[in-house]
């Protein structure tokens, strides 16, 4: 029997701005996104009677966006509202609320939006999310054990995680390499990509190192822009401009993490969980996912992540992609827009953007084959973890 919940509402409007250093406030990318979604689902603004609001790293340091961007747009009579951050998870948990919303009768067209602007003139971009930059006191205390021993932000537990899968089951610096040269051959083809040379495994290897095992190239990009998503009934998307995105299942993993001896956060991540969730809902399996967007923070989140959705054993992702079979022309085409390595920083909007110009059959140059994408999103240190499964049939 199929779940309740597959393909009761597909994505019907997508917007976007221009990415990478552009220099206006939240508010005002926002609203150039979101314009860009209704029209592009052919609706009129007094159509959307839900908001959902996801501010990215500038809602944590003033100036992002609040629930005060409903009177910014002019959005009037809301039936759902709210702001959300599950970090790099929240696209994909925006899309996943809104769908129950729909399916519960509590709305019809629901605005889910993105917007950062963390880039600030004459400032580098590591600057945009080093821990200085947020807070520029020393921490105190108990807190200042991280700091003392160099562990500042992202970078750190993530260079971590992927020492401890190197060491757990031989991973190599080139098989995370050849993420990172597959998925800047994909970029190549996406206009909207900030990164649009091609590089070698041999660049990789000479970029600088950030935190040993992670190189420059192994990193994600710094990005302003704004995303805006609209998520309608499936019966009524047929009928509307774009080809409908249909939502066939929907998971959510978060495995927490006590930060003593026996967690296995580096190598287990919740994408297991999540995993289990979508694959029973949309009644499909590895074997049946036609192309993947997998938030790649860094090359080793798409390595793990391909693990935990099960395309290979645990600790075989190196070996699994050596052939390139995530870059074009393989057999499981992954970011195929360039990713957050290549592409633009968008969280979680990142592999969802791409998710549904894919299932439209928008992918121009790009385009694969796209009966069941998998989308995914991480945040935190590999803490939260949501995905959906996506589709141009309906259920």
């Amino acid at each position: 029997m199929a779940h309740p919940l597959r393909g009761v509402a597909a994505i019907t409007g997508l917007g976007m701005t221009p990415m990478g250093r552009i220099y206006r406030s939240t508010n005002e990318l926002a609203a150039e996104a979101v314009a860009n979604a209704i029209a592009d689902a052919g609706l009129r603004k007094d159509d959307i009677d839900g908001l959902l609001i996801n501010a990215g790293i500038t809602g944590t340091t003033g100036g992002g966006l609040t629930l005060g961007l409903q009177n910014y747009l002019g959005l009037k009579n809301l039936r759902l509202l709210n702001h959300m951050n599950a970090a790099g998870s929240t696209a994909a948990q925006m899309v996943q609320y809104a769908t129950l919303a729909i399916h519960a009768g509590m709305a019809t067209h629901v605005l889910c939006v993105f917007a950062d602007a963390p880039l600030k003139e004459g400032t580098s971009a590591g600057a945009a999310y080093g821990g200085a930059a947020r807070n520029p006191q020393r921490p105190k205390g108990m807190a200042g054990l991280y700091a003392a021993a160099g562990y500042f932000g992202a970078n750190t537990p993530y260079a971590l995680a992927a020492r401890r899968h190197m060491a757990l089951y031989g991973t190599k610096q080139d098989h995370l390499g050849i993420i990172a040269v597959g998925q800047r051959q994909w970029a190549t083809m996406n206009p909207l990509a900030q990164m649009r040379e091609p590089i070698t495994l041999e660049d990789y290897h000479a970029s600088r190192w950030i935190i040993e095992p992670l190189h420059l190239l192994d990193c994600c990009l710094v990005s302003n822009g704004a995303v805006a998503v609209i998520v309608s009934p499936a019966d009524r998307a047929k009928d509307m401009p774009q080809p409908p995105v249909y939502i066939h299942g929907m998971g959510q993993g978060h495995p927490g993490d006590s930060g003593r001896a026996g967690s296995d956060w580096e190598t287990e991540t919740g994408a297991r969980i999540a995993a289990e969730t979508a694959y029973r809902m949309a009644g499909v399996g590895p074997s049946d996912i036609t192309c993947c967007q997998i938030y790649d923070c860094y090359t080793y989140t798409v390595l793990v992540t391909l693990e935990d959705y099960g395309f290979c054993k645990k600790g075989e992702g190196g070996p699994f992609v050596e052939d390139g079979k995530l870059g074009p022309g393989g057999s499981l085409p992954t970011n195929t827009g360039g990713g957050e390595l290549s592409a633009y920083y968008m969280w979680g909007m990142t592999p969802l953007s791409e998710g549904i110009i894919q299932g439209r059959g928008h992918g121009g140059e790009r385009q694969v084959k796209n009966d069941v994408i998998l989308v995914t999103g991480n945040g935190g240190n590999l803490s939260y973890h949501a995905c959906l499964i996506l589709s141009p049939h309906p259920a």
